[in-house]
């Protein structure tokens, strides 16, 4: 039967596996100063198109999103961010725990920040400074929680605004390559203006592998410091950077989410018109929100079909999550079991 629960629920990929296949030969010096680390920096340059850029591996998306914001703010600052981000829902108070500082929700349709709701609080903020937390970084999750891609005009005008106001920009790409992919751009004009990049690798293909791309060069230095405090620098870092060399160099990273995007629009495409059936939110990346009869619902679930109910988006609300796994068949039996 067909799994949508999640990406987190796929494989690794085969390359990605040969790639630590082929690290596991010989003594190499420890904590990033292996060949394989250093080649990925060289990687990572030429991919973001950043010429000072630096990635730090690390083992779990929640930690690279709390190392980032942590070398970002202190603890009488605040993180903006949409209301439905991960960091705000899913990680436990852990950026919260690594910054000392204060997470801050806003309002945004399909999950997306604007210009005019980050203005509007931090004039209001800023009116009664020191009373509240004073707005710091503007975090961006690139595809959003609800499965909806921030275009690059968007991107501009948020980046464009952050840098008038004084704030760092943080880019949440645990699905990076999904919305590079649904955007048919390339990687350097998504992260045009943004500081530190959480990249996603655990969602696309990866084993307990994501890294934070320092893309401001003034914020380098003193991240050695975070990355090591917060328990996420790898003895055998040459096991990490291996995976994400596989998945970036010659674009597998975006084949595989071309792949998980093509699969959600044809599960879009077959559901659309069915009787009872809804989509909540536009399909831009690998992540459908729609509304579905109970029965049917009960009648997937009881033929072994695994996705979410999301109460969040109501009562009747599921979410459907393709992968680079996800197959022909496990869309067509989906489909046709509905």
């Amino acid at each position: 039967m067909a799994d949508f629960a999640s990406d987190n629920t796929a494989p690794v990929h085969p390359k990605v596996l040969q790639a630590l296949i082929d690290a596991n030969s010989g003594n190499v010096p420890a904590y990033g100063n292996d060949p394989l680390t250093e080649k990925l920096q060289e990687t990572v340059r030429m991919v973001f198109g950043v010429s000072e850029a630096r990635a730090f591996p690390v083992f779990n998306g929640s930690a690279c999103n709390g190392l980032a914001l942590a070398r970002m703010i202190r603890p009488y600052e605040s993180i903006l961010c949409h209301r439905q981000a991960h960091i705000n829902n899913d990680e436990c108070g852990l950026p919260e725990f690594f910054t000392g500082g204060k997470i801050v929700g806003l309002e945004g349709n399909h999950a997306k920040l604007t210009v005019a709701s980050i203005g509007d609080l931090i004039e209001t903020t800023l009116g009664h400074a020191p009373h509240t937390s004073r707005p710091k970084v503007i975090s961006l999750t690139q595809s959003t929680e609800l499965g909806t891609v921030y275009s690059l005009e968007e991107l501009k005008a948020l980046t464009g605004f952050a840098r008038t106001h004084g704030l760092y920009v943080h880019m949440d790409g645990a699905r990076l390559a999904n919305a590079v992919a649904s955007l048919g751009c390339t990687p350097a004009e998504v992260v045009a203006g943004v500081d530190i990049l959480s990249f996603g690798g655990t969602k696309n293909g990866a084993m307990l592998a994501e890294a934070a791309i320092i893309l401001n060069p003034s914020l380098i230095e003193d991240f050695a410091y975070v990355h090591k405090r917060g328990g996420q620098l790898p003895s055998k870092a040459r096991y990490v950077s291996a995976q994400l060399q596989a998945l970036l160099e010659n674009g597998l990273w975006l084949d595989l989410g071309r792949h998980a995007n093509r699969q959600a629009q044809a599960l879009r495409a077959g559901l659309i018109d069915r009787a009872g059936v809804g989509l909540l939110h536009p399909v831009e990346a690998n992540e459908l929100f729609v509304t579905l009869p109970k029965v049917m619902a009960d009648r997937l679930f009881a033929k072994g079909h695994r996705f979410y109910n999301w109460p969040a988006e109501g009562s009747d609300a599921y979410r459907l999550v393709t992968s680079f796994a996800t197959s022909d068949d496990d869309v067509n039996t989906f489909l046709a079991d509905c």
